[in-house]
C-alpha cells in the first residue's frame, strides 16, 4: 500500500476562515471548559480528596501528545489528521487502522453528548420523554454544522462565554463560602496533599480518570484545511488549549473540595459538582446542572464537526468512498454528506447503545419483554457510561498513533538529534498505552470488533492495502 502526496485544483474547497482563537474557542468547547465537573464525585471518590493533583499530572501528561499533535499538523495541514500523520510517517496501512479508530472515537462522542443531553433536559422538562430529547438534540447538531464552519465558531464563542460566566459565579460564591467558613491550619494545601488519605495507587487511579477529560483536543488538527497559518496555528491552539483547560479544571476542583472535603459523601456521586455548588450558593445547583447540559451540547456541536472532517481526510485519499465522503458542499464549503452521516449514526446509536446497555441493566433474562420495560429502556441514561469507555479505547490509539508519527519525523529521521523531539512523543505514547491497555473488558471486545470491521474493510477497499492513497496538502492561501 503506497500513498501519494500533492495538491490539486480541481473542485471546491473547504475554506480558510478560522482564526487562533477560533481554534481555541473550539478545542475549549469540545473539551468542556466544565470538564472535571461531570466527574469530579468519581474522581473525589478514587483519589480520596487529591483531585487537584491528579488533574495537574493529567495536564502535563497531555502535553506531550498535544505537542505530537501540533508537530504533525504543522507538516501536513490536513483534515485528515492523525490518519494522515500516521499513514505519511509509519505506513499506509498503519494509518489506515489509525483512521479507523478515531472513527470510532468521533463517532462515539456526539452519540453519548445526545444521550447526556436528553437525559439531563428530561430532568429539567420531565413531561417530555428522553427518546424525543434524543432526536431533537441529533438534528440540531446536524442543522447547526450545516451551516458551515463559521456558524460552528460564532455559536463557539457564545456558549464559551456564558460558561465562563457561570464559573466566575462559582468561584465568586465559593471564594464568599471559603473565607467565612471556619477552617484549620492545613486547610487551603490539603487538596494537593492529605496525608491522612494519601496513597499513591489512589493518585495513580485517579490520574488515569483525569487524563480523559483531556480527549478532544485533538480535535482542533481536523480543522488543519479551514484554519488560517495551519503551521503556526494549530501547535499553538493544540497547547494553550491543555494549557487553558487544564488551569481552569484545577482551578474548579479545588475550590470544589475546599467546600466539600473529601471525607464527606455526597448524595449523588454523578452530580456531585451540583451539590458543591449548592452548598455555597443555593441557585447554583439549578444553574450548574443547565451549565453542563450546555456544554455536553457544544461538546457533541464540535465532536460532529471532526468527525466529518475525519471521513472527509479519508474519502479524499481513497480510504473510504470517495464519491461520497470526499464531496464538499459548493456553497457552504463543508462535508455535507459526513455530516449528515455522523448526525444519523448519533441518533440511531443512541437508541441502540441505550437498549444494549439497557438490557443488561434491568437483566430481563427469560421474561418477558413488556411495553413497560421497554419504556424503562429507551428512557434511560445507561449508555452513557458505557459509550465513554469505548470512546477511550479509538482515542489512545489514535495518540498513540501520533505520538510514534512525531518520533519517527523529528527524531529518527532528522539529521540532528534533538532532545527536545525525543521526550515528548516517547513520554505520550508510553502514558497512552499504558491507559489503554487498563481498559475494561467490555470496552477492549467492542473496540476489537469495530478495529476488525475496519480493517477488513479496508482490505476489501484497497485490495489488500495495496492501492495508492492519495494524501492531498491544500494550500495555504
Amino acid at each position: 500500500m503506497s500513498t501519494a502526496a500533492g495538491t490539486t485544483e480541481a473542485g471546491p474547497r473547504l475554506r480558510r476562515t478560522l482564526t487562533l482563537t477560533d481554534l481555541i474557542l473550539y478545542g475549549v468547547i469540545v473539551i468542556q471548559p466544565v470538564a472535571p465537573m461531570s466527574v469530579f464525585g468519581v474522581l473525589s471518590d478514587r483519589g480520596k480528596g487529591h483531585v487537584v493533583t491528579a488533574i495537574l499530572i493529567a495536564m502535563v501528561a497531555m502535553l506531550f501528545t498535544g505537542i505530537s499533535y501540533g508537530r504533525m499538523a504543522r507538516a501536513y495541514p490536513s483534515a485528515g489528521s492523525a490518519f494522515t500523520y500516521v499513514a505519511q510517517e509509519v505506513n499506509p496501512a498503519v494509518g489506515y487502522i489509525t483512521g479507523w479508530s478515531m472513527v470510532m472515537d468521533y463517532m462515539l462522542n456526539p452519540l453519548i453528548c445526545t444521550v447526556w443531553c436528553a437525559g439531563q433536559a428530561s430532568q429539567f422538562a420531565p413531561g417530555v420523554p428522553p427518546w424525543i430529547w434524543k432526536i431533537f438534540f441529533a438534528i440540531v447538531f446536524t442543522l447547526l454544522n450545516v451551516r458551515g464552519i463559521k456558524t460552528s465558531a460564532r455559536i463557539n464563542t457564545g456558549m464559551a462565554v456564558f460558561m465562563g460566566a457561570v464559573v466566575v459565579a462559582i468561584f465568586v460564591a465559593g471564594a464568599r463560602y471559603i473565607f467565612g467558613a471556619p477552617h484549620d491550619g492545613g486547610y487551603f494545601t490539603r487538596p494537593f496533599y492529605d496525608p491522612q488519605t494519601f496513597t499513591m495507587g489512589g493518585l495513580f487511579g485517579c490520574t488515569s480518570i483525569a487524563v480523559l477529560t483531556y480527549i478532544g483536543f485533538d480535535g482542533i488538527s481536523t480543522l488543519s484545511e479551514e484554519a488560517e497559518n495551519p503551521r503556526r496555528n494549530i501547535l499553538m491552539a493544540t497547547v494553550l488549549t491543555c494549557l487553558v483547560i487544564g488551569v481552569l479544571s484545577a482551578v474548579e476542583v479545588y475550590v470544589a473540595q475546599l467546600i466539600w472535603p473529601a471525607s464527606q459523601p455526597f448524595p449523588d456521586i454523578n452530580t456531585a459538582y451540583s451539590y458543591v455548588a449548592g452548598r455555597s450558593w443555593a441557585p447554583l445547583f439549578s444553574i450548574v446542572g443547565f451549565t453542563l447540559l450546555l456544554a455536553n451540547f457544544g461538546s457533541g456541536l464540535g465532536s460532529q464537526i471532526g468527525a466529518a472532517r475525519l471521513l472527509y481526510g479519508m474519502g479524499r485519499s481513497n480510504a473510504l468512498p470517495k464519491s461520497f465522503f470526499g464531496a464538499v458542499d459548493e456553497k457552504h464549503r463543508i462535508p455535507r454528506n459526513n455530516v449528515f452521516l455522523v448526525g444519523g449514526v448519533a441518533l440511531l446509536g443512541a437508541f441502540l447503545l441505550e437498549m444494549v446497555a439497557g438490557y443488561t441493566t434491568y437483566s430481563l433474562g427469560t421474561s418477558a419483554l413488556t411495553w413497560e420495560t421497554f419504556k424503562k429502556i429507551i428512557n434511560g441514561g445507561e449508555a452513557y457510561g458505557l459509550g465513554a469507555e469505548m470512546l477511550n479505547f479509538g482515542a489512545l490509539i489514535a495518540f498513540m498513533g501520533v505520538n510514534a508519527a512525531a518520533f519517527l519525523r523529528y527524531y529518527v529521521r532528522a539529521r540532528e538529534k534533538k532532545l527536545s523531539f525525543l521526550l515528548p512523543p516517547i513520554l505520550g505514547f508510553l502514558i497512552c498505552l499504558g491507559l489503554w491497555v487498563n481498559l475494561s473488558r467490555p470496552a477492549i471486545l467492542v473496540g476489537s470488533i469495530w478495529m476488525a470491521a475496519g480493517v477488513a474493510f479496508g482490505v476489501w477497499k484497497t485490495r489488500g492495502f495495496r492501492e495508492t492513497l492519495s494524501f492531498e496538502i491544500p494550500p495555504e492561501e
